[in-house]
């Protein structure tokens, strides 16, 4: 199997910033492909969803592996995974996971600084993460294994009183590790944004929500990447509750064709 790390490095380095499909099966992959996104990226709270379970490492490593298998196995787009939290607690099993999806074609990860703990979301401290990130890759190197690692600094997501002091802290720290990227989800401000990739040496990227500003404005504020996260989903199934529950209501199917292509 090709390993197309290089590849999904150099699309990180682009002068516009790399779109990233957000999916969470294969269908939902293949999507992307037919449209021909250079590069997919799961969603693990979607994928999550999609199987019962809420966010935060519920569902177990191997029904997310068996997820990913699928995906990888049907799209021809370079696909990178929501590891959260590694699905580990010591770098040893973090890289045995990493290298597990390297092995199915994986080309990158996000890993993220925060962890659930009785459906409490809460961010760990900046110099112990810090530590281990260089431990995981250190670990990555030594058995020649090339993954991007993303990480996801959530000081934004938690909304932290000094979130963008916060942020910056953490990207000091994160980018003397040997990852390759840095995500900051829930940052909407421009000022804000501008901070951050002034400081940092590493590609930075954003996700959707609310009040993000659109994508020219995100590349001039110097992101290289932006993703959907899990709100396509959530969007999707709102409008299939609502389709539902107008068919319920007329006692008919016409509303299921309403505007279908024939």
């Amino acid at each position: 199997m090709k390993n197309r790390f290089n590849e999904f490095l150099a699309l990180h380095h682009k002068t516009e910033p790399l779109q990233i499909g957000n999916v969470w099966n294969a269908q939902s992959a293949q999507v992307y492909d037919k449209l021909n996104f250079e590069a997919i990226g799961t969603s693990s709270a979607a994928v999550a969803s999609s199987l019962g379970f809420a966010d935060g490492e519920e569902m177990s490593f191997d029904d997310y592996l068996f997820v990913v298998k699928r995906i990888a196995a049907t799209s021809s787009a370079m696909l990178t995974v929501d590891l959260e939290g590694g699905y580990g607690d010591t770098a040893e099993v973090i890289c045995s996971n990493i290298t597990k999806l390297r092995d199915i074609g994986v080309v990158g990860i996000n890993i993220e600084d925060s962890i659930v703990v009785d459906g409490k979301r809460s961010i760990v401290d900046a110099n112990e993460f810090a530590m281990k990130l260089k431990q995981i890759t250190e670990l990555l190197t030594k058995a020649d294994v090339q993954v991007f690692i993303n990480v996801r600094a959530d000081s934004f997501l938690l909304g932290l009183p000094n979130a963008l002091e916060d942020a910056l802290t953490r990207t000091k720290l994160y980018q003397d590790t040997g990852v390759h990227g840095l995500f900051f989800p829930c940052i909407t401000q421009t000022t804000d944004i501008e901070q951050i990739t002034a400081l940092s040496r590493l590609p930075v990227s954003v996700m959707c929500i609310p009040g993000l500003p659109d994508f020219k404005a995100l590349q001039n504020a110097g992101v290289k990447r932006i993703s959907a996260g899990p709100f396509l989903n959530m969007n999707i199934y709102q409008s299939l509750e609502n389709l539902i529950e107008k068919i319920a209501a007329e006692n008919s199917f016409a509303a299921l064709f309403n505007g279908v292509a024939s």
